[in-house]
């Protein structure tokens, strides 16, 4: 069995750095992106709806020493959600830190120990601040990763990343489905409408389920429960972080896969689930239908998102939001039900392509993690 060794984290990088700790002047045409710990998630740098841009000036003149594929980890606020840089053009905020590690140190082997459940409680662990915490750089550089020789390092990793490469590939398979979904919709609801078909409020085409207060439905115990589905969970999934709630409520609240979420307030969204079950939460709408097919109700609140959000923007309020009255002054065009019927035959196969793949994505994230802690403990051994 080969020798895995202690090292410090300052041992085998050539610099630990953390972004900038001021605020760059913004340009709304700006090519570069304002990136914090926020942006990083599922070993990848995000960029939303409301992230900053800066100019290049700003670029240049508050730029970090990144390179292809450094890792970076989230540090203040949200702590230790890790991914890589890839060239996107973008500077750092200070609740993000940066990781350039020596040639004989294999990056994919770092960054999956960085996801270990051990090193996350170890940022925790080392974290400093009540109400914001904050991992300092110092203690970063005095952390201890274990490392065996550089050829099983790439063993180990290629073997997890063999996973996220199909993951990442399933997740851009999804992106074009998505948008072959909306160009048909587009093309035969928008574009070649025809004057005979009905206009209707979007409530008339779909229920619109508000969610509970779960902090009001706690669980009753450890076994009868189920997670809560709150606008953080219905963009990053659930987590430990997430709460629970007791399975005792009315079933149109409980959330099933593939099931259409419809976020209402705050970051608005429109989203196809594909995780657990679970309880829907105050903020969500769950869209159902006795009348129209999945895809029908889901285009179209799709197709109407931007004009949501634009409405919630306009709302003078700390959290933007839309009302009840804007779904039912929101109109939608029905096709017949001949029409609709050649539709879906073309637009069913999509959506369950979609959910398909969605189940095999939860499939090898599971995988991935189970594999992972046994892999970093030497529960499974890698040969050559």
């Amino acid at each position: 069995m080969s020798e895995w060794k202690e090292y410090k984290l300052g041992e085998i990088t050539t610099e630990i750095g953390d972004g900038i700790h001021g605020t760059p002047n913004y340009s709304e045409d700006g090519e570069f992106y304002f990136i914090n710990g926020n942006n990083i998630s599922n070993g990848k740098i995000m960029i939303k709806g409301d992230t900053k841009r800066v100019n290049r000036i700003e670029f240049e003149k508050y730029k970090k020493s990144l390179s292809n594929r450094t890792i970076l980890m989230s540090i203040n606020g949200t702590i230790g959600n890790v991914g890589f840089y890839n060239d996107e053009k973008c500077i750092l905020g200070k609740s993000a830190c940066y990781f350039n590690l020596k040639d004989n140190v294999d990056k994919n082997f770092v960054y999956y120990t960085f996801l270990t459940d051990d090193f996350q409680s170890h940022l925790l662990n080392i974290a400093t601040g009540t109400t914001i915490q904050n991992v300092p750089l110092k203690g970063l550089r005095e952390s201890i990763i274990l490392l065996p020789p550089l050829d099983e390092q790439k063993r180990i990793a290629s073997i997890l990343t063999s996973i996220d490469d199909k993951i990442d590939l399933l997740h851009r398979e999804n992106a074009t489905l998505e948008v072959m979904a909306e160009t048909l919709f587009r093309q035969w609801l928008i574009e070649e409408a025809k004057d005979d078909w009905d206009e209707m409020p979007l409530t008339k085409i779909a229920n619109f389920t508000n969610g509970l207060a779960c902090q009001k439905y706690p669980p009753k115990n450890d076994i009868e429960k189920l997670p809560v589905l709150k606008i953080r969970e219905l963009a990053n999934g659930i987590s430990s972080d997430s709460d629970y709630a007791t399975t005792e409520v009315a079933n149109e609240y409980i959330v099933h896969a593939g099931d259409v979420i419809f976020a209402w307030s705050a970051s608005l969204m429109v989203k196809i689930w594909d995780g657990e079950d679970c309880v829907l939460n105050q903020h969500l709408f769950k869209v159902t239908s006795e009348s129209f097919p999945k895809w029908f109700y889901y285009c179209w609140c799709q197709y109407h998102l931007n004009e949501f959000i634009a409405i919630a923007q306009s709302h003078a309020t700390t959290m933007g939001h839309i009302k009840r009255g804007d779904l039912e002054n929101t109109m939608v065009l029905v096709p017949s039900n001949d029409e609709l019927k050649v539709m879906s035959d073309q637009f069913d196969c999509i959506i369950q392509k979609l959910e398909n793949n969605n189940k095999e994505i939860c499939t090898l994230i599971q995988t991935r993690d189970n594999l992972l802690p046994k892999l970093m403990n030497r529960e499974i051994i890698i040969h050559g």
